[in-house]
């Protein structure tokens, strides 16, 4: 052969059906393998393992549909908010005495006078939201990428052309879960209505329930929600809520996008395999050829420090500075900007019984409208830009009576109605109590107190599944402003804020930005341990701190050892030093001196 078969970029699809001939050829048998895979994931791996080639390939979002082409190789990055089971699809069939195969592609072919050929497999469905919560600054900035992107597929559109004419010439139906008899699978015509990804959110009512759409509310108006086919992947692989990067074969043309609001709309227009009755044109389907869980550093963009953040003292030299900006934004209160640290770099680590073993809220009281206005608005915009995922909570009695934070279960339309509180491990929550009046919780306001008051001693959220609730495990940094300690959000640490001074803003270059976010990312991922030789160290100063202070529990206890953690990891350090510990027991002191 002179060169390649395909492009695994433009064409992913010349790559599955050459890779399906390959493996044809090596003895892959399509009526006994029930669709497993002959290849394709390792033929796609690389692009994970390789930084130059996954930079090449476009991330799917509301400004990149307008010009990314379907059937091309696409990245969606997303947070799985509803799973929906699985559909059974024409997997392969026979064209005269050759085999050929549909796997990846929603319009299914065959001969009709072959269904005795063909192979029906199976595939997941699962609904992805852009991570709620999710911050500018993690995106990618797509102006180059679509430049080199529109070249690519402009040399290769007359051969793209092909493979489209191709795969959509055959109007067969696709298999649903009921069986073989679906409906046709229509070709939509250009012109035949224009709609906008923003619209699959969904008006709602007090209650938080869709009021007539069957399409779950996105994140945002400007967000893209993408329904992901998941091949060979065991079902623990993936879970709700997860974060999750998809690499896969995009089908979905913004020029041929069906109005949901015309009376020629209907679900006949796509597969009843499809039965959440989800149009591609309201939203994009991904065929997954290969996934990867996301962390924060997989946000993290143009920082070389992710490898070169390794020693103490460049540890140290990244945290002295991140804590001077913390202490300004604070108006000068030292104390505020230390607790702030570790409670930034919490995370939970384990779970024992009911305790989520790692969390470190932080309620910061003597807050009031005015002061909030200052220092509360100032710390939002920063964690904002330090964070990727941050969201704020006013906690108001109209707000908590009427607001949905628990995801719930809507039977009429087998679809889970997400909630506020359906959120990424890792995002940051701040709750405003700042503006609460008197006034009367109502039984939606008692439920909603209820989940955040779980949500903060447990770390998980309760999900209403109609006829019995489920609890969900989370991990999310709580951060609470209040004028008086909260009753309504019992933090761990409680701590008077008292600035000194109002200081001005201070300018931060991009360069500063990246180096805090890798070293909070960096810290947060870090491994962590205590040496035999100062166990038995703390437990003689717990033990003293308990005789001294018999009011003294095992929560808080529990919480001086994450504090102890927080600080070291703070400094780079894996080991928890005796230097270390003493600092927290002094954080402590001073912090109990303000409660007085």
């Amino acid at each position: 052969m002179g060169g390649p078969a395909y492009d695994c970029l433009t064409n992913p699809l010349g790559a599955v059906r050459f890779s399906f001939g390959n493996a044809l050829s090596s003895g892959y048998d399509p009526t006994s393998s029930h669709g497993k895979d002959w290849g394709v994931a390792d033929l796609f791996r690389h692009y994970f393992s390789d930084e130059s080639a996954i930079s090449q390939v476009p991330i799917l979002d509301s400004s990149s549909i307008k010009w990314v082409q379907p059937n091309t190789l696409v990245r969606f990055r997303g947070m799985i908010q509803d799973m929906l089971g699985n559909e059974f699809y024409a997997g392969a069939y026979k064209d005269e005495s050759t085999w050929r195969t549909n796997k990846y592609s929603d319009v299914s072919q065959f001969p009709d006078a072959s269904t005795s050929n063909m192979q029906v497999w199976e595939r997941r469905l699962l609904y992805c939201v852009p991570v709620p919560g999710q911050n500018q600054w993690t995106e990618c900035s797509s102006v180059e990428l679509k430049n080199r992107f529109l070249d690519l597929t402009g040399q290769n559109r007359e051969k793209r052309a092909r493979v489209d004419e191709e795969m959509t010439d055959s109007m067969d139906s696709n298999t649903s879960e009921a069986g073989l008899s679906g409906s046709p699978f229509k070709k939509m015509k250009a012109g035949e209505g224009t709609s906008s990804a923003s619209e699959c959110q969904v008006p709602r009512t007090v209650d938080g329930a869709p009021q007539s759409s069957v399409l779950p509310p996105a994140t945002s108006t400007e967000s893209l929600p993408c329904l992901v086919k998941v091949y060979d992947s065991p079902e623990s692989d993936l879970k709700l809520n997860d974060v999750v990067e998809f690499l896969g074969v995009l089908t979905f043309d913004p020029n041929t996008m069906m109005d949901m609001d015309s009376p020629d709309a209907s679900t006949d227009d796509f597969s009843e395999a499809e039965s959440v009755q989800m149009p591609s044109g309201k939203v994009p389907r991904l065929h997954c050829l290969v996934h990867r869980k996301l962390e924060t550093q997989h946000f993290l963009h143009g920082s070389s420090l992710l490898t070169e953040l390794k020693s103490p003292p460049m540890f140290k030299e990244i945290r002295d500075s991140l804590m001077k900006y913390l202490t300004g934004l604070l108006g000068n209160d030292h104390i505020a900007s230390e607790l702030l640290l570790l409670h930034l770099l919490s995370k939970v680590h384990g779970r024992v019984d009911n305790v989520a073993v790692g969390k470190l809220s932080l309620n910061l009281t003597h807050l009031n409208k005015e002061s909030m206005s200052i220092f509360g608005t100032q710390l939002r915009d920063a964690l904002k830009s330090l964070l990727p995922f941050t969201q704020s909570i006013p906690l108001t009695t109209e707000y908590l009576n009427t607001a949905s934070l628990g995801p719930k279960k809507d039977y009429g339309t087998n679809r889970l109605v997400p909630g506020v509180l359906q959120i990424a491990d890792g995002t940051h929550l701040i709750l405003d109590e700042t503006e609460l009046q008197p006034g009367t919780l109502n039984s939606v306001g008692v439920e909603n107190a209820n989940l955040l008051k779980n949500l903060m001693e447990c770390q998980k959220v309760e999900y209403d599944f109609q006829y019995y609730k489920m609890e969900m495990a989370t991990d999310a940094q709580m951060l609470i402003f209040s004028e008086g300690k909260s009753n309504i959000m019992p933090a761990d640490m409680v701590l008077p804020f008292q600035p000194s001074q109002v200081n001005p803003l201070q300018v931060i270059t991009l360069e500063t930005a990246q180096a805090w976010r890798c070293y909070l990312a960096t810290c947060k991922s870090m491994s962590h341990s205590i040496g035999q030789e100062l166990q038995q160290v703390l437990e003689n100063d717990l033990v003293a701190a308990r005789q001294t202070d018999r009011s003294l529990g095992s929560q808080d206890l529990s919480r001086l050892l994450t504090m102890a953690r927080m600080m070291s990891v703070s400094y780079g350090e894996t080991t928890l030093s005796l230097e270390h510990w003493q600092m927290v027991l002094e954080l402590e002191r001073l912090r109990k001196e303000r409660l007085k």
